[in-house]
């Protein structure tokens, strides 16, 4: 049976904008509604629960970095964040919030689209052929493919979709160093653009989630001009508490 039409919903006051957005979207096959009112926008995204929330920084009643901490833990679905600014403070507040990826406007109808299908096909239940690795243990942090989900210490881990795609990324190649590059490719389906810090920002999120040491980390390494390795023998080594 076909699937039915990926959901999304649009929160941007620029109501001609959205609606621009909304039929570019409808007529490459999504599901579209809008929601120009900031004040409305979290009880909407809760109550709809829509595949995919494009969600605009600036907004009257209520701002999308707001929405975005309001909504989180309640609705597991990517959140694409807008704005017009450049400063990296902003990319990195949409990130610490939560949201799964970041666009500054104006931003070409192409390159939404791609942003926004490889953020749903992330966030569809994984189909691994029998054999593929579903669960790796490292001493007390399990991460579990097939539920997504992780737990130290017997503790579920509080991960965003995002999140987690990049944690399983890093222990599936545990003691191999991955590029920047290739994480992008392998997360987002296009290469790195030297600019973009939301790995940086998702790494430093997970590592003390996972029970490493933010500035002294020893399971999740950067590695100086090469990128980040995920250190299995550190994880074997983590005393219980």
């Amino acid at each position: 049976m076909e699937r039915e039409a990926w959901h999304v919903l649009i929160v941007e006051d620029d109501r001609r904008l959205a609606e621009l957005t909304r039929d570019y979207l409808e007529n490459n096959g999504l599901r579209v509604s809008i929601e120009g009112d900031g004040a409305l926008a979290a009880a909407r995204i809760l109550d709809e629960q829509p595949d995919l929330v494009i969600l605009d920084l600036m907004l009257p009643g209520e701002d999308g970095l707001s929405i975005c901490r309001k909504v989180r833990d309640r609705f597991d679905g990517p959140i694409l964040m807008l704005t017009a600014r450049t400063d990296d403070s902003d990319q990195i507040q949409g990130l610490d919030t939560g949201a799964d990826d970041f666009v500054c406007k104006p931003v070409h109808p192409r390159v939404l689209l791609a942003r926004v299908h490889a953020l749903l096909r992330r966030s569809e239940p994984p189909q691994a052929p029998a054999g593929e690795l579903r669960r790796l243990v490292f001493g007390p942090l399990v991460v579990d493919n097939a539920l997504r989900e992780a737990w130290l210490q017997e503790r579920s881990i509080d991960l965003t979709s995002a999140e987690f795609d990049l944690l399983w990324l890093l222990v599936a190649n545990a003691g191999r160093i991955l590029s920047r590059e290739e994480i992008f490719t392998a997360l987002r389906g296009f290469g790195y653009d030297g600019q973009d810090r939301s790995i940086d920002v998702r790494i430093s999120r997970i590592r003390p989630r996972i029970g490493d040491d933010p500035d002294h980390p020893r399971l999740i390494k950067t590695v100086r001009s090469k990128g980040y390795l995920f250190v299995p023998e550190a994880a074997q080594a983590m005393p219980l508490s």
